[in-house]
């Protein structure tokens, strides 16, 4: 197999599911109406509220919601082989991930900007509304941890990498007060002057890492763990404007450019898949992923098809930024859409290399050994990037190292693999890091509410001091989660909590659709994706428990399992208690049909 099959083949698919699909969903379900005026006019505050350019916006949302899961989800899913990753993508961002975000940032648009919390509370009751509030903080901060951990392992004892992404930190305040207060509404003028800005901290990157002053920026991975929570905490308290959407906006057509360019490299080259369309492990006993291909392969992926940490963006910064309700297609379906060609780009990245090559990559030495693989190529990328890649797990690094072989492929580009492979090192991590940002300020959110649900009266969340309260608390958990975690405990969790979190949004989403439309039928689009997605992440969850936590022995398995234990407890007292209020409205409306 090819790549450039897979290619096009999912570029039709979504080219199709975005022109007839969506389009079902936003005129016979939805009804989009522009006439409506949106919580970011309405309520307009210039720090969280503020009617944005659809093209600004949608870069802030896909930054936002396009985390480690579309890279590295499918990296670590090709233990499986090729085929189970891309038929869940297709499958899964078509008919779950993209209803999922679409819904959901509706729902919140029409409802004054709810979060996903308050939206449970609205449409299933208080207790449900409470347990979602819970459930939604423990999973957000077991996923910030775990798309954080991606970034500080792709960063670590890399000047390179961190000189880049540091970079973007002033070029998005440039661009900001520039696009705001300099000459407003200059977009184009702003968002060139932050090109500039950010593709000069790409180029310089490698003479200033050889420099006398590129040891300032080589940090290790306990000094990494500290630095990225400080970070999420600024982010997360400062203006939207100022920071956070600037970033995300730059950010995002730099990601979009490079996948872009991707593309253009397995159209050019066309590499052969050398990973078999399935291995063994399908039947379990995998080396990176302990379990079987189902429910494995979709908690692996995560992001890549269907997303809970979506619906947190969906109800959180970008329903008090979008600026008509038109632009809720583009924004929610098709940016989910791009993101599972991202997903699509991943996979090739990771199957174009050998299976030996690629599980020498993955796997701890010690662990390959045992596998009775050999390398074939390895030391030939090693030398030509200038790295050591065995042993480097993640899923980060067998990325960037399938991204620098496709790419150094294209004529003339041979001897730019190094260049390449750090390239896609800085891509990557500039990719996870928008989503923690925009994650610790949605955590933020959920915190004041869940605060401000327990004393009504309590004006905390209303001062600067109780901003930087509830940042602090929520960026201390998660930094406390990476700076004592590793990948093989904390991905797996990330997977399950995130898609628990999926489950969540659809069933209100399914309930949402009930109470705004006339046909019970159209509910279906939601709540049949939910079914799947409760009994896949409930499965995976004990799985998980039983079967990689406790069996550890240690304080970290068992929190883990605990962790694990209560997400899922949480999780199925809302499934309970929306199963019933689906049930009343179905019985309520085929009533009124007859």
């Amino acid at each position: 197999m090819h790549a450039l099959t897979l290619v096009i083949v999912s570029l039709l698919v979504f080219a199709l599911a975005y022109r007839f699909y969506a389009k079902f969903i936003i005129t016979k379900i939805l009804v989009l109406n522009d006439k409506r005026p949106t919580p970011g006019h309405t309520y307009k505050d210039g720090r969280d509220y503020h009617p944005t350019n659809k093209f600004v916006l949608f870069g802030h949302h896909f930054a936002a919601i396009s985390g480690a899961g579309p890279l590295v989800g499918p990296v670590l899913a090709a233990q499986f082989g090729y085929l189970p990753g891309f038929l869940w993508i297709l499958i899964g961002a078509v008919l779950g991930g993209a209803v999922h975000d679409t819904v959901i940032l509706f729902a919140s648009v029409r409802t004054k900007g709810l979060s996903l919390t308050r939206l449970a509370r609205k449409n299933i009751g208080k207790t449900a509304g409470l347990a979602t509030g819970f459930a939604v903080l423990f999973i957000i901060i077991t996923a910030l941890a775990g798309l954080a951990l991606v970034v500080v392992n792709a960063l670590s004892e890399s000047s390179w990498a961190t000189f880049t992404i540091a970079i973007t930190i002033p070029a998005a305040l440039i661009v900001a007060l520039y696009m705001y207060k300099l000459r407003p509404g200059k977009i184009f003028e702003a968002s060139l002057i932050g090109v500039l800005i950010v593709t000069a901290g790409v180029v310089l990157g490698e003479p200033f890492s050889k420099s006398a002053f590129g040891h300032y920026f080589l940090f290790s991975k306990p000094q990494l763990s500290i630095i990225l929570p400080i970070y999420g905490f600024i982010a997360s308290v400062l203006p939207v404007w100022l920071l956070l959407c600037p970033r995300d906006y730059m950010s995002s057509y730099m990601k979009i450019g490079t996948i872009l360019l991707l593309v253009v490299g397995i159209f050019v080259v066309n590499p052969r898949l050398n990973m078999p369309a399935v291995t063994s492990f399908i039947h379990g006993g995998g080396p990176i992923i302990p379990g079987k291909v189902w429910p494995f392969v979709c908690i692996t992926i995560a992001c890549g098809a269907i997303s809970g940490f979506h619906s947190l963006i969906s109800s959180g910064t970008t329903p008090k930024m979008i600026n008509k309700e038109s632009d809720i297609r583009m924004i929610g379906f098709g940016a989910m859409l791009v993101e599972a060609v991202v997903s699509i780009m991943a996979l090739i990245a990771a199957t174009v290399l050998l299976p030996g090559d690629y599980f020498a990559i993955n796997v701890p030495v010690d662990v390959f050994q045992k596998l009775g693989l050999s390398v074939t190529h390895l030391a030939e990328i090693e030398k030509m990037t200038g790295e050591v890649l065995a042993g480097r797990t993640g899923g980060a690094v067998s990325l960037a190292a399938g991204m620098s072989v496709i790419l150094s492929a294209i004529p003339g580009m041979k001897a730019l693999m190094g260049y390449w492979y750090h390239f896609a090192i800085m891509f990557e991590a500039l990719f996870i890091l928008t989503t923690v940002d925009t994650g610790t300020r949605v955590a933020r959110y959920i915190l004041e509410e869940l605060v401000k649900l327990g004393s009504p009266r309590q004006k905390i969340t209303k001062s600067l001091w109780g901003i930087m309260l509830t940042a602090g608390i929520i960026t201390t958990f998660w930094g406390y989660m990476v700076y004592n975690g590793e990948i093989s405990t904390i991905w797996p969790m990330f997977g399950v909590a995130n898609q628990l979190l999926a489950t969540l949004a659809l069933l209100i989403g399914t309930l949402f659709i009930l109470r705004h439309t006339k046909k019970w039928s159209y509910s279906l689009v939601t709540f049949i994706p939910a079914l799947f997605m409760f009994a896949t992440t409930v499965v995976a969850g004990v799985l998980s428990i039983t079967g990689n936590y406790l069996p550890k022995h240690n304080l970290q398995g068992n929190l883990n399992a605990g962790l694990c234990g209560v997400m899922i407890s949480l999780v199925v007292i809302v499934f309970l208690g929306s199963l019933r209020s689906i049930f009343l409205l179905w019985q309520a409306k085929y009533i009124l049909s007859r």
